[in-house]
């Protein structure tokens, strides 16, 4: 059966050119852990992870359990750092598929522990990466609850302390004063680990805007000086975007911008073109009112596939390498185009809701100025529903 013609493209070389050109940007014995939390950022897990295992990635990222999980079924080889740790009752599946859990919490270690010594695990066999909180105040150990959380790695714990992470969460602020901040706490929190007799080997940190600005090499410094391998955790330039700085962008990020391939198309058809006249009202309330004779376009996209309900009388989608502006309000399943200008446009023809089409480009970054939000939610919110074609 023929689907509802509403469908995301995903270039799995574009993606895997992307993951190479931001390991050259870190040091060759830096890791790169590839992020593709919240079904690859979108893009689809089944056909991302693969593509980023095959460019080399050694360990993928996720939020939950059940994405571990779902990362495991389509990759058998690399570690999964589970990133939003585990809730009771997941620990088993954590050791059934040789997931990496982060933890920061006493219930979560002891979900943990319970689900090794549940199987009869080794000593410091299950191994864990535990996040410290450097200013976020989000998720993460604080610095005085430290001496707690290290005797649950002790001899004979089940757990392994594996690595210790942070989150570097003003890194495209291009004066980086909370990242020294940030970075200064995490080297006195090294040095309490290793004063503890901890021997963690991953130093975990740093997302895309991190590592486009260069901070590889200071990370990678600090590692080293604790006796740790270093990682980072890029996300959004995996996909082909590079977060934007502020108040202006350092010159390597705007050249690693060049380098950087679109990952996602995303596409609908038109259902019908029809001509109104003057006064006809387009959409829910009545929010478009044609001024003159207009010719519109139905197209088989609304809210309930991500196009953001915002974006009504107020954005263009490309057809036949034009843009026509939305008219009038997004509704769930559909949305109207203005091709008075567009000679030519029929039932069929394909409309270009995020990507390239002839000359004319639409980005996640254009959506989201229009709508007021990130990109990251732009590609998050496309719906399941949106079927994701490797090409």
């Amino acid at each position: 059966m023929n689907l509802r013609p509403c469908w995301v493209e995903i270039s799995a070389l574009a993606l895997e050119e992307n993951y190479r050109t931001l390991k050259s940007l870190a040091a060759a014995d830096v890791e790169l852990l590839a992020n593709v939390k919240a079904n690859a950022y979108g893009h689809g897990l089944e056909l991302c992870a693969p593509a980023l295992v095959r460019a080399g990635a050694n360990w993928l990222g996720v939020t939950s359990v059940e994405e571990g999980v779902a990362a495991r079924a389509v990759c058998p080889e690399p570690r999964i750092l589970v990133i939003g740790s585990v809730f009771p009752g997941q620990g088993a599946a954590v050791v059934e598929h040789g997931l990496t859990a982060a933890a920061w919490e006493q219930s979560q270690l002891d979900e943990l522990t319970g689900a090794a010594r549940g199987v009869g695990a080794a000593a410091r066999s299950l191994p864990v990466h535990l996040e410290v909180d450097t200013g976020m105040s989000r998720q993460g150990v604080g610095a005085g609850d430290l001496a707690a959380a290290l005797p649950r790695f002790e001899a004979g714990s089940p757990l392994r302390l594996d690595g210790v992470m942070t989150h570097l969460f003003a890194a495209d602020e291009a004066d980086g004063r909370v990242t020294d901040e940030q970075l200064a706490r995490l080297e006195a929190v090294l040095a309490q680990i290793r004063g503890a007799g901890a021997e963690p080997e991953w130093l975990s940190v740093g997302n895309s805007a991190a590592l486009l600005a260069g901070e590889a090499e200071r990370i990678e410094a600090m590692a080293q000086r604790h006796g740790m391998k270093t990682m980072l955790r890029p996300g959004l330039a995996l996909y082909g975007l590079a977060p934007e700085f502020e108040p202006e962008e350092p010159a390597a990020v705007a050249a690693a911008r060049e380098r950087l391939k679109p990952v996602l198309s995303w596409k609908t058809r038109v259902v019908g073109v029809r001509a109104v006249e003057a006064g006809a009202v387009v959409g829910y309330n009545g929010t478009f009112v044609a001024t003159e004779p207009m010719r519109l376009a139905l197209i088989a996209v609304g809210y309930a596939d991500g196009l953001d309900r915002r974006l009504g009388n107020n954005f263009s989608l490309l057809l036949r390498g034009q843009r026509a502006p939305l008219v009038g309000r997004v509704s769930m399943d559909q949305a109207v185009v203005d091709v008075t200008e567009i000679d030519g446009v029929a039932a069929g023809d394909e409309v270009v809701i995020l990507g390239l089409q002839a000359s004319e480009q639409i980005t996640a970054f254009d959506h989201a100025r229009a709508a007021g939000t990130i990109p990251w939610e732009v590609f998050t919110r496309i719906g399941q529903r949106v079927k994701r074609v490797g090409v």
